[in-house]
């Protein structure tokens, strides 16, 4: 029993281990010595890199909070037209990375756009640009992130929301409280915690955007990071103004404890659990909750899909110039690859920390979770600085052949990236399924004569079935959707719809980035209805 626990402890160990050390790399050079441009920038843009991105982080979170707690209240506690649809629907923006959300406002309202199209296809021909609205700068980052990420408040939210029992708004209707009153002091309280955790990843996603910052021309510590690398080869000063973008990071979730720290979010009913109901609207707010939740869905799923789905019928030839079976293959290859490898060594690790129960052990696991909050240009660039390194210090000083291009350029560095990135999604989320298997299923099991692998495969596994399922479509859509990662160390003439759709946009050929934008979000909300459809149906078991 101890040598499978030691063999299982090791293997959790090293997993760890080796996803912390880019992570370690990028704090260790936090210290190191910088080119003369940290003194040029520090008195020149960096107050405004760590402004512009305070301003964004602040308003998407507002935005967000908003849109995914007011449409999950809805489609949880009320019966309106389509509340049925919206409960699903609500989650394909998922298929809307926030870059192609960008190309989209743009491509809409610039001058001769699509609005101009829309407006002299019904009016005829006149002046129209200048009663166009523009979004763009900050306005139009804001609108894209917060179209694009709101889902992540709705989907924890909502899924808060539906287990909350009866007994809770009860208690409002006994005390005298309004439907605003009983929402504000009873249920939107006990659904904190779940608001909160969609909120920070909200957050961890906001203040890595690179994609939509960067077309709109906003300074922000990611785009800083990109070019202090990209333009002037400072790594040192990256992970410097690193350190400042998880600040913020920090910052957030030491208010967040502080503000909640009396706060109390369940409550001690000894009638038990009684099933919520749904209340029906009167037809006057029906009609307002509909609206509601109908602009969400339109502005960040409809609008953007029906523009690059017009761009693409517009301009045909860019269809059929572009090598679609070859970017599929490419797309699909790294998503099946990266989430097998992601989820395999989630559930080792997971099930070494459950078996071992050791301290150093669910330190160093704790730690190695860090990656998610560090974005992908600064995980990207800290691998390519170890894996120089220790080319350099070890690999040659034994006389052995370079490692570089294993790593550097290929697919192999660009899947271990992945799993360093998204590591703490796929061992939150396994985590959270081990969670509900009781020790004592365990136990029953060694007693019956079963060895830790046999209860680990025969036992654990079919158990996380779902868990594992939905794992696999989460870290899928974030592959999907991830730019930077795959822009920096994908190999070389190897492309993907994010790259390709990336790359026309930023040479201003938004008319031949809406075909890949379209296929990804299509690929997207495919995933997304599979595993929408799944999740509901298992709830409402």
């Amino acid at each position: 029993m101890s040598k499978n626990l030691n063999i299982w402890f090791f293997l959790s160990l090293t997993i760890s281990l080796f996803v912390l050390v880019p992570i370690l790399t990028v704090f260790s050079g936090f210290f190191d010595e910088t080119s003369n441009y940290y003194e040029i920038l520090k008195n020149t843009f960096l107050i405004e890199y760590i402004f512009n991105s305070f301003i964004l982080l602040i308003s998407v979170l507002i935005f967000t909070f908003l849109l995914g707690t007011g449409s999950a209240y809805l489609v949880s506690f009320y019966t309106f037209p389509l509340s049925n649809f919206f409960k699903w629907s609500l989650i394909l923006s998922f298929a809307v990375p926030p870059y192609i959300y960008a190309y989209s406002l743009t491509a809409f309202f610039e001058n001769y756009g699509t609005a101009y199209s829309i407006l002299k296809g019904l009016f005829g021909a006149g002046d129209y640009n200048k009663s166009i609205p523009k979004f763009d700068g900050m306005f139009g980052a804001i609108m894209s992130i917060t179209f694009s990420l709101y889902a992540y408040v709705y989907i924890l939210a909502r899924a808060s929301f539906l287990y909350q029992s009866q007994n809770l708004i009860d208690l409002g209707k006994n005390l005298g409280f309004s439907k605003f009153k009983s929402f504000y002091k009873i249920i939107l309280p006990a659904a904190r915690p779940a608001i909160v955790a969609g909120l920070s990843l909200v957050a961890m996603e906001t203040l890595a955007e690179f994609g939509a910052v960067d077309f709109f021309s906003i300074n922000t510590l990611t785009t800083g990071i990109y070019n202090s690398w990209i333009a002037f080869d400072d790594l040192a000063f990256a992970n410097r103004l690193s350190f400042f973008l998880l600040l913020f990071i920090f910052v957030l979730f030491i208010l967040e404890n502080l503000s909640r720290k009396k706060a109390k979010y369940h409550f001690n009913i000894k009638s038990g659990f009684k099933q919520k109901e749904k209340f029906k609207l009167s037809r006057g707010k029906s009609l307002l909750a509909f609206i509601f939740c109908f602009f969400i869905f339109f502005m960040s799923f409809l609008f953007p899909l029906s523009q690059m789905l017009y761009w693409t019928i517009k301009f045909p030839e860019n269809f059929f110039d572009l090598p679609t079976m070859n970017l599929l293959i490419n797309t699909l290859y790294l998503v099946t690859l990266s989430s097998f490898v992601l989820i395999i060594f989630s559930l080792i690790s997971n099930y070494g920390n459950r078996v071992s129960n050791n301290k150093i052990l669910n330190i160093f696991s704790t730690l190695s979770i860090s990656g998610y909050a560090i974005p992908g240009v600064i995980l990207a660039i800290a691998f390519i600085t170890f894996i120089a390194w220790f080319d350099e210090n070890m690999v040659k000083s034994l006389g052995l052949f370079s490692i570089k291009k294993m790593f550097i350029g290929s697919i192999l560095g660009l899947v271990i990236v992945y799993f360093i990135r998204f590591y703490s999604l796929a061992f939150n989320g396994i985590k959270s399924g081990y969670e509900k298997i009781n020790i004592s299923v365990d136990e029953s099991s060694y007693l019956l004569g079963y060895s830790k692998r046999k209860t680990f495969t025969n036992i654990h596994i079919p158990f996380l079935r779902n868990s594992l399922l939905f794992i696999a479509i989460l870290v899928s859509l974030e592959i999907i959707r991830e730019l930077p990662i795959t822009l920096i160390l994908r190999p070389f003439n190897f492309e993907t719809f994010a790259t390709t759709a990336y790359i026309s946009a930023s040479e201003d050929l938004l008319e031949a980035a809406a075909v890949p934008s379209l296929f990804l979000i299509l690929i997207a909300a495919f995933f997304i209805i599979i595993s929408s459809k799944y999740i509901l149906r298992d709830n409402e078991k």
